[in-house]
């Protein structure tokens, strides 16, 4: 319990820190700290689904993608979404996102495995397809530039303003997500990841317990896609393709499954990594590959991992000590006086 207060504080301190540097630093930072933080939503809802109920999930780009292009649809077409109906437009996101997760979850949640991962991979592409192919609406593979962002007393279009309601969204995200795995339900999700037979032999209903998470991750990928909309100011099959799955995915592989926090860290390493190596090689998706590689093998846990890891190490090591004082005082008693 103590060691929990801990961790909770530590997550505050750092988010207030970062609430505090950010804004001061240039705009460059500003903006790459938004694109992060939004991203990390959908980064988020995947460790929901792969770190706390163990489905591994390819498709969470399609929620992202709807709730991108709903808000540029509805910005661009219909002129909504640019004021006080920003917020209507932000529910819209979540519900649009949770109606498609409950539709595709009637699919996927069925199989298990490489099958579910595989059955999800199809439904995103599915998805992809449509924003490639349907001109009319999504502008094709040309997509949709954003004419601005939203002003509601606030003037969304300063960056420093923009980063402090994606800040509000991203905390407020990360709390609603830590309470619900922290609850009954969230417990019993870790249940299924570790045995699911057992609990359904318990009573458990499981394939409804995994269906509703399904349902609330992709709200909360619809969400990430609303904020991504405004922040990059361009809707296009880009956001809907499968890499945008796969690097979520990998964020949280490389930040540490379950944790909710690795997810974030994941987001944060992808995108100053990319940044930040795109301005030095030409070839830095080879660089990230390597990152993402090393961690699987070297860090199974992924970054999270590495106090425990410590920990586990220094504890052996003890234990090691104390056999060889053990042997050793057994050996002067046995010795003949």
């Amino acid at each position: 319990m103590k060691s929990q207060k801990v961790k909770i504080l530590a997550v505050a301190v750092a988010l207030l820190a970062l609430a505090y540097i950010v804004p001061n630093s240039g705009s460059f930072v500003v903006l790459l700290a938004t694109r992060a933080m939004a991203f990390a939503i959908l980064a988020m809802s995947v460790d929901l689904l792969l770190g706390f109920t163990g489905l591994s999930s390819m498709g969470q780009a399609a929620y992202f993608g709807v709730g991108a292009y709903l808000t540029a649809v509805l910005a661009t077409k219909f002129h909504f979404g640019m004021g006080w109906d920003f917020w209507i437009v932000v529910v819209l996101g979540i519900l649009i996102g949770a109606a498609l997760a409950a539709v595709f979850g009637l699919f996927a949640i069925r199989a298990g495995g490489v099958y579910f991962l595989m059955i999800t991979l199809a439904l995103g592409q599915c998805v992809w397809g449509l924003a490639y192919r349907w001109n009319s609406l999504t502008g094709g593979d040309n997509g949709i530039n954003m004419t601005g962002r939203p002003n509601f007393g606030l003037d969304l279009s300063n960056e420093v303003t923009f980063f402090y309601l994606v800040f509000a969204f991203f905390a407020v995200s990360l709390l609603m997500l830590y309470v619900l795995v922290r609850s009954p339900f969230g417990r019993s999700l870790e249940g299924i990841r570790e045995r699911e037979l057992r609990m359904q032999i318990l009573g458990y209903n499981t394939w409804l317990h995994k269906y509703i998470a399904f349902i609330i991750a992709g709200g909360f990928g619809g969400l990430a896609g609303v904020l991504w909309a405004h922040t990059n100011g361009h809707v296009s099959p880009e956001t809907v393709v499968l890499t945008t799955s796969v690097d979520s995915l990998l964020m949280v592989v490389l930040g540490g499954a379950g944790t909710l926090v690795g997810a974030i860290i994941g987001a944060a390493i992808v995108f100053g990594l990319r940044e930040y190596l795109s301005t030095l090689v030409p070839w830095w998706q080879y660089v990230l590959g390597a990152v993402y590689v090393l961690t699987i093998l070297y860090l199974p846990m992924g970054l999270m991992g590495i106090p425990a890891r410590l920990r586990q190490r220094l504890h052996g090591k003890s234990k090691t000590t104390d056999d060889r004082k053990k042997i050793a005082s057994k050996e002067l008693v046995s010795e003949p006086s």
